[in-house]
């Protein structure tokens, strides 16, 4: 038998003519259109607050007076941004947020660092290096993640005036390094329970040790669950006003106590446009890093969804 007829006898075979069957799927249904609709909904319920706020720190406050909330301003300014960054009343200082930006900067430049680091080696140790007690240790610290913080304020006000650290920069550090460490530890130990056991085994047949496996493999290989720890810490960080109205002390006050003190403090006249931009400006760093990063937090995530 020829090619061409092994060719056509397969071409003229039921499998190769038959085409797909049934009705042609609907492009728009009920149920797509009930999900479209929810979604929009909820854009419109989320982003309406923000046009808001937007649209009322570019106005002058004789236009907020005339009441069009939603209206885009008739004069547009920027005066609010400038009197919210730089000149604004935060109690008796008037400099505005910039003060407490750089505040929010140092303590998120130096909480997340450490707070990953200690979080990265507990969750390999407890993965990888299980000793006795480790199951309960590690129990201890996701029961950590779910003790509401109120409770333990006046414990750690006692203990970081012991040791000379309450209402210092160190202090507010080791507040939020102590509590991002249930969580953080659970990422990691779930995403290195996640990696195959033969790359430990490999690097301890090589005759690396703790550090060494841990520097050489599992260091290169964590940087998509890094990522998800970077972006929890510092929007959580950031966004804290708590820890930072407790701990922080009147010369390392972040942003969003600053942003309260704006808020909260009169001469006669609130000013809706600068309270506004204050606000904006406040949100505007974690807004920054969701935007930019958001697609590898899903894939951080995901990536230590497999076991633990």
């Amino acid at each position: 038998m020829t090619t061409e007829a092994i060719s056509s006898g397969f071409s003229t075979g039921p499998t190769a003519t038959t085409g797909p069957r049934g009705p042609k799927p609907k492009t728009v249904t009920i149920g797509r259109i009930g999900v479209y609709a929810f979604l929009i909904l909820s854009a419109v319920f989320f982003l309406l607050p923000l046009w808001v706020m937007i649209v009322t720190s570019l106005k002058t406050m004789p236009e907020i007076r005339e009441g069009h909330l939603f209206n885009w301003p008739a004069l547009l300014t920027f005066d609010p941004w400038l009197k919210a960054w730089d000149t604004a009343c935060t109690g008796r200082d008037c400099n505005g947020l910039k003060p407490g930006f750089w505040n929010s900067v140092k303590i998120t430049a130096l909480s997340v660092p450490v707070s990953i680091v200690i979080a990265m080696i507990n969750g390999y140790a407890l993965s990888f290096w299980k000793y006795k007690g480790s199951e309960l240790l590690f129990g201890i610290l996701i029961f950590g993640a779910f003790v509401p913080f109120q409770v333990v304020i006046y414990p750690l006000i006692i203990g970081l005036s012991k040791i000379g650290l309450f209402a210092t920069l160190p202090g507010i550090v080791v507040v939020h390094t102590i509590f991002g460490m249930p969580i953080l530890t659970l990422l990691y130990r779930n995403f290195f329970a996640s990696l195959p056991i033969e790359l430990f085994k490999a690097g301890r047949v090589d005759g690396a040790g703790f550090w060494g496996i841990f520097f050489r493999i599992m260091l290169p290989m964590s940087v998509p669950i890094t990522i998800v720890a970077i972006i929890l810490q510092v929007t959580g960080i950031w966004n804290d006003f708590l820890f930072g109205t407790v701990f922080a002390g009147r010369e390392n006050m972040p942003m969003t106590v600053q942003l309260n003190n704006i808020v909260t403090t009169t001469t006669g006249i609130r000013e809706y446009n600068v309270n506004m931009a204050a606000t904006i400006l406040t949100a505007a760093v974690p807004l920054v890093v969701y935007f930019i990063s958001g697609k590898w937090f899903v894939r951080g995530i995901a990536a230590g969804a497999v076991k633990g």
